[in-house]
């Protein structure tokens, strides 16, 4: 997650004449986990994200004995891809690396959203993420197609919100770069923190309490 969507925001949205943009970088986010949910999910569950895993659990679809271990094989997988994205970026001649497209709020927002709206903005979406996990995910859903839907979902997620904090909706991607950005990165990495496994129990409850069928 951190070194693909990240990874395309640092090194190819503005390049000269091809860059990709906002639409290219959502895209690389998306294409990101739903490549990874084939690829990894017969190994693991395919799970990338604290907030996500936070939610399954209150969901009852995850052990929270493992979930510890979970969390911290996710935040240092994107701590090491975010130190593999630095690296690539700073062997450009002449270039300076400042950010490797962290999440902020105010000053620090890409279109300079408050602290509120980044923090509803993050809620809101991250319950509709576990949302749309969940219910993919259900043994009633179609086979075969999570992996698409939730690529998708994350897909609309950043197109939505890109603008507001540079998206998080994941813990994780957000402590990767923020260690090698601005000082304001790391002193509003609380809220990406909060905002997401909120969101994320927010959503799990909404599933458990109408959408959840008695074999989910």
């Amino acid at each position: 997650m951190t070194f693909g969507g990240c990874g395309s925001a640092v090194l190819a949205a503005a390049f000269p004449q091809v860059g990709i943009g906002l639409l290219g970088v959502s895209l690389a986010f998306g294409l990101t986990v739903l490549t990874g949910a084939y690829a990894f999910g017969p190994v693991s569950g395919g799970h990338f994200n604290p907030a996500v895993s936070v939610g399954l659990t209150v969901a009852g679809r995850f052990k929270a004995s493992e979930l510890p271990g979970y969390i911290i094989a996710q935040v240092l997988g994107a701590i090491a891809a975010a130190a593999v994205l630095y690296l690539i970026a700073s062997g450009k001649a002449g270039a300076t690396v400042t950010d490797l497209a962290t999440n902020g709020f105010g000053e620090h927002s890409p279109g300079k959203f408050s602290m509120v709206a980044a923090l509803v903005t993050e809620v809101v979406l991250t319950a509709v993420f576990l949302l749309v996990i969940l219910g993919s995910t259900a043994k009633k859903a179609a086979a075969g197609f999570a992996g698409m839907s939730i690529g998708l979902c994350l897909t609309l997620i950043h197109l939505i919100s890109i603008p507001v904090t540079n998206t998080s909706v994941n813990p994780a991607r957000s402590t990767g770069p923020a260690l090698f950005g601005p000082s304001i990165a790391l002193e509003q990495l609380w809220l990406f923190w909060l905002a997401p496994i909120v969101g994320a129990v927010i959503g799990a409850l909404i599933h458990k309490a109408l959408l959840a069928g008695q074999d989910d």
